[in-house]
């Protein structure tokens, strides 16, 4: 007898993966995305997402293949651009399409979870600031009240916003996402915006689909301190832990804002005390910090990447410890939790495997100690556009050839198939170690 055993997770639990709609879709072109990657040096390798993944057209296929590989959700995101392409117009037949993908996932058995933003915004919402406006407020609303209507019958998993950290850090104060601003004053109103909508569309789908839940898609970075025994590197690493990760989710579940520069009761929240129904968590990597008095604008914590560890594309540290820690953490809010990101790029296959089944591990691991984790969706299906990236860094269970449109299922997706089938890490897969 080996000295493994079978690691099982509840019933009922979620296996997935992750799209985006513009990164899968294909030629969005009404959005901000599309127009920012026509400006050279915007993309690191120089592409455009072009016809992405041709989901428009293909996505079915690529459902079937997932579904195959034993997965019984997904989470995609519809994109504003296409539904609403001008203002105050409704394009039916865009809502009739991805009633046709939802109802084609249903039919294979997929749960599926509906993201209402990620990242993107038609360009006429663009040309009046976006979430820079308190108008967007409900210019987002009035789109909420429109998809779950035409949608909400198919659908019970919703997330409002995705990542609103990470939107506002990297067109704000980073500066390398559209609009591509670096005014960190503006980065928390847009943050302050986007709490504020959240709360307005919680309400909002509650109103049209009582039983819905609702939560968002948080991406929780864990900044550690480089040396725990200093207490200015404890305090860097907890001034940046607060403002990355604690003040935007704080603010959009309780409606309360606690974001610098914007404190006090959000002002559409009413009576209530909670506008989460389940926690969402974007989880990649950590941040190693440590004082750095020349770094005021980083609040005094400089980043670095320790001696010796690995690393993924993007030159950040895998660390699946990380995830076990962010799930004891959002344990405390005593809600369904759900990974709704998790995943690393890999040119070949040997990262990407190991990577899977050390987080699950860890997430098994939080499971095992009471934590309510439903379900868990892989960052991604298929090779997509990957942002300001570009076609560089492949996340995908399936590869794909931007040029032929080629798929081919990598050795991971069997990996992660066994794992959904079985709804459980064999002692066979643990003994392998990948």
């Amino acid at each position: 007898m080996g000295q493994y055993k079978d690691l099982r997770f509840p019933a009922d639990f979620l296996w997935g993966t992750a799209t985006a709609a513009h990164q899968v879709e294909g030629h969005n072109t009404n959005n901000n995305w599309w127009a920012w990657e026509q400006t050279p040096g915007h993309i690191e390798d120089g592409t455009t997402s072009g016809r992405a993944c041709d989901w428009w057209n293909r996505a079915e296929e690529d459902l079937d293949r997932a579904a195959a590989l034993g997965q019984n959700a997904h989470r995609m995101s519809v994109e504003w651009s296409r539904i609403e392409p001008r203002p105050g117009e409704w394009d039916e037949t865009a809502l009739t399409r991805y009633r046709q993908i939802i109802g084609h996932m249903r039919r294979r058995g997929m749960e599926p979870m509906i993201t209402l933003h990620h990242f993107t915004n038609p360009l006429w919402l663009e040309e009046r600031g976006a979430w820079e406006n308190e108008e967007t407020i409900v210019l987002f609303n009035r789109f909420v009240e429109k998809v779950v209507e035409a949608l909400g019958d198919m659908v019970s998993l919703w997330c409002t916003i995705n990542e609103p950290n990470v939107y506002a850090y990297m067109g704000w104060a980073d500066g390398v996402w559209p609009p591509g601003k670096r005014d960190i004053r503006t980065a928390f109103k847009v943050m302050r915006h986007m709490a504020r909508a959240h709360v307005v569309a919680y309400r909002t789908i509650h109103r049209l689909q009582p039983d819905a839940q609702v939560g968002i898609a948080h991406h929780e970075r864990p900044f550690d301190p480089l040396r725990p025994g200093s207490a200015l590197d404890r305090l860097a690493a907890s001034l940046q832990n607060r403002v990355f990760n604690e003040c935007i989710f704080a603010s959009m579940y309780s409606g309360r804002l606690s974001l610098p520069l914007g404190w006090g009761r959000v002002p559409e929240a009413g009576d209530e005390s909670e506008f989460m129904d389940f926690v969402g968590l974007n989880y990649y990597t950590h941040e190693v910090v440590t004082f750095d008095l020349s770094r005021a604008g980083e609040l005094f914590g400089r980043r670095l990447v320790r001696d010796g560890v690995e690393l993924n594309l993007f030159g950040e540290e895998v660390y699946p410890e990380g995830i076990y820690h962010c799930l004891k953490k959002f344990a405390r809010y005593h809600k369904p939790i759900y990974i709704t990101e998790n995943g690393t790029s890999d040119h070949g296959d040997d990262r990407r495997r190991r990577y899977i089944l050390q987080h699950l591990v860890q997430v098994q691991r939080a499971i095992a100690e009471g934590v309510p984790v439903r379900g868990y969706f892989y960052w991604t299906l298929v090779d997509n556009f990957e942002w300001a990236k570009g076609w560089s860094t492949p996340f995908g269970l399936i590869y794909l050839d931007p040029a032929s449109g080629e798929r081919r299922p990598r050795p991971s997706a069997e990996l992660y198939a066994e794992i959904a089938r079985a709804n459980a890490i064999s002692r066979d897969i643990l003994e392998a170690g990948c």
